[in-house]
């Protein structure tokens, strides 16, 4: 088993490549690149190993540029601080992720599933491209975690987390809060689109962007549009419409 670890840390590198040799017998570790251009260079001269543990952020950029530039053909597992909010994206099509200080017992696991979907690989690796494309995006551009509203001669601080949903209406923009607060704000809701965690929030019409923690239940409603009730009263229903009532359903099983 021809493995390649790109890491740019000597201790870290080291150690996988030990916990490595430790639970995979038959495991010969190729290399310990410490960069996107040096991995490059490596793939330029040598052949594809059979399994890549990589970490994210190298002392030259983003490891996603190696993948980009290259035509990579075997899995990789991914060794990142990182937590599993920020690689959730990719979660389901790649082989894994291991976070830093990285586990042994969590390597077993990784390696075990190296091996069962070794055989089906192939077939995802056009998912796996697109799924990294979204991480990068949120590690590159990050979803926003604070809102700054306000209110009289006070500027206070909001905790995204904190949010239902925020509601649009004549030109007027506000945020409802899990404590049972309102405030006018002033982003638009097209602004808060493109800031805010695609996993967290959705645009369910041109008057909401509801969180998903908010939400209590989902109903059909006339027109085959769905109604979205929520922990707390709202100005009006939150109505999704037919056209996008399957990209909300898949969203909220996500």
């Amino acid at each position: 088993m021809k493995v390649l670890i790109i890491e740019d840390e000597a201790k870290a590198g080291k150690s996988l490549k030990a916990m490595i040799e430790n639970n995979m017998d038959t495991a010969e570790v190729l290399a310990i690149i410490p960069s996107v251009k040096s991995a490059l260079k490596w793939f330029e001269e040598n052949a594809m190993p059979e399994l890549i543990f990589s970490d994210i952020q190298l002392s030259d950029g983003l490891s996603f540029e190696i993948y980009r530039n290259l035509e990579i053909t075997c899995p990789i597992i991914f060794c990142t601080a990182y937590d599993e909010y920020a690689i959730d994206a990719f979660n389901t099509n790649s082989i894994d992720y291991l976070l830093k200080p990285i586990d042994e017992e969590k390597l077993t696991q990784s390696i075990n599933k190296f091996s069962n979907l070794k055989s089906f690989f192939e077939k995802e690796k056009t998912k796996q491209k697109e799924a990294l494309a979204k991480v990068e995006e949120q590690i590159v551009h990050p979803a926003i975690s604070t809102i700054l509203v306000y209110f009289q001669d006070k500027i206070i601080p909001i905790k995204v987390a904190d949010t239902l949903f925020f509601y649009a209406k004549g030109g007027i923009n506000k945020v409802y809060t899990s404590g049972g607060k309102m405030y006018h704000i002033n982003h638009t809701l097209d602004e808060l689109e493109s800031k805010l965690s695609p996993y967290q929030f959705f645009k369910a019409s041109r008057q909401f962007i509801i969180n998903r923690e908010c939400i209590h239940s989902v109903h059909q409603y006339f027109g085959r549009r769905l109604y979205i009730q929520v922990k707390i009263e709202t100005p009006e229903k939150i109505l999704v419409s037919k056209v996008r009532a399957a990209m909300f359903l898949n969203w909220l099983s996500s």
